[in-house]
């Protein structure tokens, strides 16, 4: 069974493995992030974990039961008790409720243990699967994004109703 685990710096080189075996695959749904991020990996990840103690993010990854990260779900903009959601799941899991079923679980932790009361995500037009996740746990369109560029819709949802 998939655990979800708050980022660590031991996870780092299923990270890195995760990102590149997508990457592809991530840059239909929202922009690539670019050869410098792959480049400048450890560096990032290292300012990822300084924000994550500094309590701006929490960052979490779905690892599998062979230690392989199967996704990525962050919280960002942490702040007065409202966060963005962020989330990535490896292709070979899209489209079997993993995403749905993490994404449910995140809203929790959100709740329980980072005392936030609202979670906004937003996604483009064309990213039907992420729409659905969106709407299955709970999340109500809430106005035009435009997420990468692109444009898109925000989705909110209020966790202190639950």
């Amino acid at each position: 069974m998939p655990e979800l685990q708050r980022l660590r710096a031991d996870h780092a080189t299923a990270v890195l493995a995760f990102e590149l075996a997508n990457r592809a695959y991530f840059a239909t749904f929202i922009s690539d992030r670019g050869d410098a991020f792959f480049d400048h990996f450890t560096e990032q990840y290292n300012a990822l974990l300084a924000e994550q103690e500094a309590g701006t993010c929490v960052f979490y990854v779905l690892v599998g039961e062979d230690g392989t990260v199967l996704g990525r779900f962050n919280l960002y903009e942490v702040k007065d008790g409202t966060a963005e959601l962020g989330y990535r799941v490896a292709q070979h899991v899209a489209g079997h409720g993993v995403a749905t079923a993490t994404v449910q679980e995140l809203c929790r932790l959100a709740a329980a243990l980072h005392g936030l009361r609202t979670l906004r995500a937003a996604t483009t037009y064309d990213n039907v699967a992420s729409q659905k996740v969106l709407a299955k746990t709970g999340f109500v369109p809430a106005g035009p994004a435009e997420p990468g560029g692109r444009p898109g819709t925000w989705y909110q949802r209020d966790l202190a109703a639950d």
